[in-house]
């Protein structure tokens, strides 16, 4: 009986999370502000990967929403490049919800057209799970964690709209098998946009930022709440 309960509950936190994330979604698209939730393992180069895409969205306005367990370290970086960066501690869950993050939303002024990046928990199980009023998903891989990762957290991929591989410049010195990664990737997901990129050298952002400007092109247009 205990395992229907279980059920029963999360069920509930998910329909109350989903129906809050829809109104974050539509209010946002009336803005035409694109929002992508940016998930990852830590380490796999998530805040690295928005400096790196806002500097590249030629004009298109970036602000970022941070979500960390404790500290403000990545806000403050941003902060110090000119980026409008705010910050949304959870002091222990391992995931943005969609309550936290409209709590964020009404309380700052995020004008209207541009792109809002909401950079996940460092973690690839939760965040995938729970909406949070994002039109894209993104989900940044690194090479240093493995060719295996699509294969061991499945939701995160198959729900991925894009999928940034990073740290490409560590190929060489890391054991990655790239055709294992890919077949993963696509038995799970036949149509995210997978960009390889390089914190360092820089290579693959400008084709990534170039999607997003599209995409936030369209955004207000019709589109509809991503599930």
């Amino acid at each position: 009986m205990h395992d229907v309960k279980k059920v029963n509950v999360m069920e509930g936190i998910l329909d109350e999370n989903d129906h809050i994330a829809f109104h974050v979604n539509e209010k946002l698209s009336k803005d035409k502000i694109l929002c992508v939730n940016v998930m990852g393992a830590p380490g796999a180069g998530k805040t690295t990967t928005l400096k790196n895409l806002i500097r590249r969205l030629d004009g298109l306005g970036a602000c970022v929403i941070e979500g960390d367990i404790e500290s403000d370290i990545d806000t403050q970086e941003l902060k110090s490049l000119g980026i409008k960066a705010y910050q949304i501690n959870t002091f222990g869950a391992c995931h943005l919800d969609a309550p936290m993050v409209q709590s964020m939303v009404d309380s700052i002024d995020l004008g209207s057209g541009g792109i809002l990046f909401i950079e996940n928990i460092g973690n690839l199980v939760c965040p995938a799970e729970f909406s949070i009023g994002e039109h894209v998903k993104m989900l940044v891989a690194s090479v240093t964690e493995g060719s295996d990762k699509p294969y061991k957290y499945p939701l995160a991929f198959e729900k991925a709209d894009m999928i940034v591989l990073n740290k490409t410049d560590l190929l060489p010195y890391v054991d990655f098998d790239e055709e294992f990664f890919m077949k993963g990737v696509r038995a799970l997901n036949k149509d995210a946009m997978v960009f390889k990129t390089s914190g360092r050298s820089e290579e693959g952002f400008v084709e990534a930022a170039a999607w997003l400007s599209w995409k936030a092109s369209q955004v207000g247009n019709g589109s509809h709440h991503h599930d």
